[in-house]
């Protein structure tokens, strides 16, 4: 496992600036916001400029990017990347400490103000969390914010955590704001269908659970809209809860979920039915304390993100690290980490031998193939630091495969899709196309699947609305665009390959 410094291919310096209410936040979101195949990124900047960089890399080369001009937004603590019109360009949510916005793409990397047609009101809360999905028939994304203190209450901050919104729309247009109470400091959402019933619900992930009355991790049932209790198998679970990552590590379709935090990073495996279980500390997801360097105080994670940065089939974890600011109970050197997963199901540390474990204090991250090589990249943005690039030279890595999904209509980039990859040996890997989880970061990329020693697999899709693909054969080592066919069937595209 080898990354490389690629850190001198950003044109200026990029960081997450800010006093406390940037302590938070410092997000990134990635998107192809020209069409040219190689995703591009959007840098939170909070008291500092945000940024958006352009992806020059050559395939298969240097990682390269160029700075372009965008709308400059103070206080911008994250951004997802979303087709909000279903005009096949990408649209920017962006959340702020301040009004929330939503970037209008224009293409080649333009972007404007939404409409007033939109009739988006994003609020004007201290906003750090944001998912969002297509309920229905509904032709528009519901879209879901999460916000943490509310700077308005005298009392504050402790025991002052504001409320989070849920906008549903209206036609082409967004409704009134509807508020979901109580909150508890969002600082993660996910919509997801993690029972995998075909109906998708509210995870969010709350920091300040211990200074509020009845605080803990939230899921909520969006028809009717209502949280879920412990009667209906949901036991309260407390953490100060920073990052979500979601994925099928088991084989079984359901997806699992890593909640990083002040502490431990906890791994709960989906066992069916709506009923997660916190994994063995032998798995080695934990993570509580630096691995390298003589702090051993407890970490502090932000971002986590799934990807098989190896491409053998098995997904590893990377989770950014780094303290709130000078918080004394907890480590003030706090590498990332990079977490391979084993044949076995198990966890092995490699953050510092593949040269990832930085001690800057890490916040929003992502895992994307910069320069169309098959193999993910490493993106992270770090408060008061230079944000890093790296690029993955791993050695004999395996096989692997992008799937572009694409549907006519509005959510044409199929937003809450579930995709299952065959391999040859019988294994099937699950994605499922969500918009939400890490740290106010997120990504509108092809979906990467590594596939070891195998040149081939095989395709199923689940579409939105519940319709089955029949299974059909894709090669590896290339991007494919994959859409509805005849009947049950699958019209796969090559976009491109390595070089």
């Amino acid at each position: 496992m080898l990354f490389v410094d690629r850190a001198s291919a950003l044109p200026v310096r990029q960081s997450y600036e800010g006093e406390w209410n940037h302590f938070v936040g410092g997000g990134l979101a990635v998107l192809d916001c020209n069409d040219d195949g190689r995703p591009d990124v959007y840098a939170a900047g909070g008291a500092a400029p945000s940024r958006l960089f352009v992806n020059a890399s050559a395939k298969g080369g240097e990682i390269a990017f160029a700075e372009r001009p965008i709308q400059p937004l103070g206080a911008v603590t994250g951004a997802y990347p979303l087709d909000v019109d279903g005009d096949g360009h990408l649209d920017l949510v962006v959340l702020r400490d301040g009004p929330n916005m939503i970037l209008r793409g224009e293409g080649a990397c333009r972007f404007s103000s939404a409409p007033p047609e939109w009739t988006f009101d994003g609020g004007r809360e201290w906003t750090t969390s944001f998912s969002a999905t297509f309920e229905g028939d509904q032709d528009w994304p519901t879209l879901a914010f999460g916000n943490y203190v509310d700077k308005t209450d005298p009392q504050g901050p402790f025991e002052a955590c504001d409320r989070n919104y849920l906008i549903r729309p209206q036609g082409r247009a967004f409704g009134p704001r509807i508020a979901l109470e109580p909150g508890f400091c969002a600082l993660s959402m996910l919509v997801s269908d993690w029972k995998r019933n075909g109906v998708p619900d509210l995870r969010i992930s709350n920091d300040r659970q211990y200074y509020v009355r009845n605080g803990r991790e939230q899921m909520w049932h969006l028809e009717p809209l209502a949280e879920y209790t412990e009667a209906e198998g949901w036991p309260e679970l407390k953490l100060w809860g920073m990052g979500i990552a979601s994925r099928d590590i088991t084989g079984d379709g359901l997806p699992e979920v890593v909640l990083t935090s002040m502490g431990d990073q906890v791994l709960q495996f989906n066992e069916g039915g709506g009923v997660m279980r916190n994994a063995p500390w032998s798995v080695g997801t934990y993570s509580t304390v630096p691995y390298k360097g003589d702090d051993g105080r407890p970490s502090t994670g932000w971002h986590a993100e799934f990807g098989d940065v190896d491409n053998d089939g098995r997904d590893d974890l990377f989770i950014a690290k780094g303290n709130v600011d000078q918080m004394p109970s907890n480590a003030i050197h706090d590498p990332n980490n990079l977490l391979i997963q084993q044949p076995d199901g198990t966890f092995v540390e490699r953050g510092d031998a593949a040269g990832v474990g930085t001690m800057d204090r890490a916040r929003g991250a992502a895992l994307v193939d910069l320069n169309g090589d098959g193999l993910l990249d490493i993106l992270v943005n770090n408060r008061r630091a230079p944000m890093e690039v790296w690029q993955n030279a791993t050695a004999g890595a395996g096989h692997w495969l992008a799937l572009d999904l694409s549907l006519p209509g509005s959510n044409r980039r199929a937003v809450g899709a579930i995709v299952e990859l065959r391999l040859p040996d019988g294994r099937v890997l699950t994605r499922e196309n969500t918009i939400g989880g890490g740290h106010a970061s997120g990504a509108a990329v092809p979906l990467h699947f590594g596939l070891g020693a195998y040149d081939t697999a095989e395709v199923r899709v689940t579409w939105p609305k519940g319709s089955v693909s029949d299974w059909a054969p894709v090669h590896a080592d290339g991007v494919f665009r994959v859409a509805p066919g005849e009947g049950e069937g699958l019209t796969i595209s090559r976009l491109g390959g390595a070089p």
